[in-house]
Parts: structure tokens; sequence; C-alpha cells
């Protein structure tokens, strides 16, 4: 049988573990995971593009299990009653092909995305960091907060959304968690004073959510809405000026903030820092760029995370999923032998 874990149970099994623990949780399995990151196959993601949003196949495998992601980005969707984003993935054993682990991924890809920038924010953010700026306040938003609390501590928050309701909603869900808000007439407002910003927004474009001029020094950059070709948020100023971090470096030059640079613009992938094998920040008044675009690996560990989160627990299902007759060479057998209604 094969493990399920459906949106209601990852709901139950977040709310049991709390949000801000299984984030720190699923960062853990993502900073071990970057440690390793030799043993991991990678590759760019498989994208097939819409005028209207994209759908990208992600798999890796550490050599012992593979994982895969199915996701979309769709960024008109919510005028039509839909999600930006949604996904599902699976998680198999790799001597013997066999699927281990069946789950939605729209609520953990939300996690495991604040945990990589929780990851990313550790390593690269002044330690000193107390104030928290969120352009965009939609899907992601709170789940970025929860990271940057489990990370740095923050729970000073200023934030922008051209969409009051989508403001109003990240106060209702984080000040009685203990989080202080200001909302923010424009991203300038909610940028200035703040040490480490987040850019989460979902236009299919060449956007410009800040301006460069409003981007103090010493301040880290978590940039997360950029995720596929001719899709940015930030002024390429301000990427030139940053120190820039990033996953893997074949997909990132392709979809990320830096595929309005040089091909051959300096970046260093964040598993370097973490290994020590490259340096993070290096002075006070430097500004870090962690330009994510969402890479398999992330999505690996916040599976194998799920399958020990959920084993003996009452938020798995089994699935048979499967065919396993009694000879393996016998497929048939199982058409042969099964009880159905003839036809009239």
């Amino acid at each position: 049988m094969t493990a399920f874990v459906g949106v209601q149970d990852m709901a139950r099994l977040l709310a049991a573990t709390g949000v801000g623990p299984a984030i720190g949780q699923v960062a853990e399995r993502v900073h071990a995971d970057f440690v390793r990151w030799a043993q991991f196959d990678k590759t760019p993601r498989v994208a097939c593009h819409s005028p209207v949003g994209v759908i990208e196949l992600m798999p890796t495998s550490d050599g012992q299990r593979y994982g895969f992601k199915y996701v979309n980005g769709h960024p008109t969707n919510p005028e039509r009653g839909f999600q930006t984003v949604t996904a599902f993935g699976a998680l198999a054993d790799v001597d013997t092909g066999y699927p281990l682990l069946l789950a939605e991924m729209t609520l953990l890809t939300a996690v495991r995305t604040a945990a990589t920038s929780a990851v990313a924010a550790r390593a690269l953010a002044r330690p000193d960091s107390r104030r928290l700026a969120l352009v965009g306040a939609g899907s992601q938003a709170e789940f970025q907060a929860w990271g940057m609390r489990t990370a740095l501590g923050i729970t000073d928050l200023a934030v922008f959304d051209p969409d009051p309701a989508a403001a109003a909603k990240l106060v209702r869900h984080l000040e009685p968690a203990g989080f202080t808000v200001t909302v923010c007439a424009t991203a300038g407002e909610a940028v200035r004073g703040a040490d480490v910003v987040t850019t989460c927004t979902a236009d299919k474009a060449r956007a410009l959510v800040l301006d460069a001029a409003d981007v103090a020094p010493g301040t880290h950059l978590n940039a997360i809405g950029g995720d596929c070709p001719g899709k940015t948020e930030l002024p390429v100023e301000l990427v030139r000026a940053s120190s820039v971090f990033i996953e893997f470096e074949p997909q990132t030059r392709v979809e990320g903030e830096i595929q309005a640079l040089p091909v051959d613009s300096p970046v260093t992938e964040l598993w370097e820092v973490l290994t020590g094998a490259r340096p993070g920040r290096t002075r006070a008044d430097e500004v870090t760029l962690f330009d994510s675009v969402g890479f398999a690996v992330e999505d690996f560990s916040a599976l194998c995370w799920l399958a020990d989160a959920v084993r003996g627990t009452p938020w798995s299902t089994d699935l048979d999923l499967v065919a396993d007759p009694a000879d393996p060479k016998d497929l048939f057998g199982l058409v042969a032998g099964a009880q159905a209604p003839l036809p009239a």
C-alpha cells in the first residue's frame, strides 16, 4: 500500500504540529539535503507554458528515494475563483520503484518555500534583523512571515498589497499569533526601514514591485515571486548591485531575477554557503539577494519530512495504487479473477 495524504489531513497535521514548528522542521531537512547536494540527481524542471500560466514537473533522487512534484502557476486564477498555485507529489523507493507516498503539495509547497527562505535568511541575513517587509500578501505571505520568525525571531512586519482585502487577511491571521503588522500604502513605505524584504507577487510579467532606492544597505532580500521565463519582480539595477545567491544555476538563469543579467554574472548556489565552500554575507552593509525559484530538492526534503511525520498517525490513508498479484508475472490474473457484473 501507498500512504496518501490529502488536503484535509495535511491541514490537520500542520494545525497539530504548528505552522512555525513545521516550517522549522522542514527547514532542517532542506538544510541537511543541501549540505549533501552532490548526492542528488539535478535537472531543471520540465515546464509547459501557456498564455495564462505554466504547468511543471520537478523530479529528483538521492539514489535511495525518488521524488517528484506536479505544480502549476496561473496568476489570473483567483479572478476565476481558483488558486494561483496547486501541487501534488510522490515519493518512491529507488530499489523497487514502488511509490511510498502520494500527497497534496499545495499546502506543503507553501511550507517548503517558507522553509527554504528560512534556511537562506539564517545563512545570509544580518543576525540582528528585526523587521520584515512583505511585498505581496497572497497565499504565501503568512508562511513567509512564520519562516522569518523561525529563522530570525522576527515578529515586526510591514506589508503592502494593492488588494486591501489580502492585507486584511494577513493581519487577521498573524496578529493573534503575536506578530505586529503595519499595513502600508505603498511598497516603498513597507520596505523602508526593513532588515529583510520578501517579494511574493504572482504576475507573469517583468514587474517592478519596489524601487531600488528604497532598499537600505545591509538588507536581505528573498525574491520568491519570479519563477519562470519573463516573470521577475525586482529592478535590474537592484539585482546587479546585490550579492546574489540561488538554488540551481541552470534553472535560475532561465527563471529567476538573474534572467535579466548577462549569463556570466556572478552568483553563488546556496549549498556552497551552507557547506562553507563559499562565503555568504561578508559585510554588514552588503545587500544579499536570495533569488529563489523553487527547486526539486526542496520538495524532496518536504516529502521525506511528511512521510516521517504521518507514519503511525491518523493523518494518512493507505491507497490501493499499485497492482500486487500473488504471482508477480501474472498481472492478467487480477482481471481474470475479478468479480464484475456481466454486460447486458
